[in-house]
């Protein structure tokens, strides 16, 4: 028997829920939970945003804890690893994504809390491919958001191989925009952080940003044709014909978090200079191993609040209503 919390109806508070444990398949292992951090995408599938959710949903993709059982063809060594899941917890394998080692953009991805029960459990069952080893220099609590978060802002300094003597902005200093911050300084970037906050630029400066430059400021004004890359962590709708007079030739602003309009650019924004506009969206197992592995070395971590799995909804409440700073994280033996 399996238990955790659940979202019983569209939009409801998560609730203790109980469930039968499943046998695991022959490449899938059992991970016991210590910890999950919060994404605002677990508020999308609790409200049913998406129109993809089903009820009782069990949400949680930043899951951490321990391997404490494996099926019959995954070796049995791996018992006892500290691992962790993100978003996908599996892929077809055959398919030419697949094959080229993009799982992430694989057709028959399984998601880790989409149609079977997430990380907001005492168990949790995936592909070993999508379980992965935690170095020992990052804390447990710690580790969680990096799987989502993390992944989703280190994936485009890797694709677009981004380089130290390159300008990067970082719009919007949140969940996402603190970790896209660390990342960039640790890249050996000069970065500038973008918000409409100034009471989070003590923090900004901290992270690494030569500055907090306020939405159209006399700053931002100023550094327009400044910008190599613009990395966008906002879901709000910005002026972005403005955003793009921020790059320089042949300088590329780069989405991961989603705007909720279309956006709004001439051509010619993109034709004069050959600017780039670029999606982006988490990252290959191997991505997140190596992430994993620059984050240990360079330092890298999320700002967390972490609270016990009893107080779900008021981590929960913290993160819709913009108060977490910057990622809430769920833990099983915290008091």
């Amino acid at each position: 028997m399996n238990h955790g919390f659940a979202s019983l109806v569209q939009g409801g508070s998560c609730e203790p829920f109980h469930w039968e444990a499943r046998p695991l398949g022959s490449q899938e292992v059992r991970i016991h939970i210590t910890h999950c951090g919060i994404c605002h995408s677990d508020i999308h599938l609790i409200d049913n945003d998406w129109a993809i959710s089903q009820y009782p949903l069990v949400p949680g993709h930043e899951a951490v804890g321990v391997i404490e059982e494996v099926g019959s063809q995954v070796d049995s060594s791996r018992l006892g690893q500290r691992v962790g899941v993100g978003w996908q917890s599996q892929s077809c394998g055959i398919c030419p994504q697949c094959r080229r080692g993009h799982e992430h953009y694989c057709a028959q991805s399984e998601a880790t809390c989409v149609h079977r029960h997430g990380g907001f459990a005492r168990d949790l069952v995936v592909h070993q491919r999508f379980a992965i080893k935690i170095p020992d220099e990052i804390a447990s609590a710690e580790a969680g958001p990096l799987f989502c978060g993390g992944i989703t802002v280190y994936t485009p300094f890797k694709a677009h191989r981004i380089q130290a003597n390159q300008t990067v902005g970082i719009l919007g200093l949140g969940g996402l925009g603190h970790l896209a911050l660390q990342f960039a300084n640790a890249f050996g970037c000069q970065t500038y952080a973008f918000s409409t906050s100034e009471s989070k630029r003590e923090e900004a400066l901290r992270y690494g940003a030569v500055d907090l430059v306020g939405y159209g400021s006399s700053t931002f004004q100023k550094l327009a044709g400044h910008f190599d890359f613009l990395i966008s962590t906002v879901s709000a709708d910005l002026d972005w014909s403005q955003i793009l007079k921020l790059l320089a030739p042949e300088g590329t602003l780069i989405l991961v978090g989603a705007s909720p309009k279309p956006l709004n650019i001439q051509a010619s924004m993109l034709i004069n200079g050959a600017r780039k506009v670029a999606g982006s969206v988490i990252g290959n197992p191997m991505d997140i191993s190596e992430m994993l592995a620059f984050c240990a070395r360079s330092g890298v971590r999320p700002q967390i609040e972490v609270l016990p799995f009893a107080q779900v909804n008021q981590a929960l409440d913290k993160v819709r209503q913009n108060q977490a700073r910057y990622r809430m994280v769920l833990g099983w033996d915290v008091t």
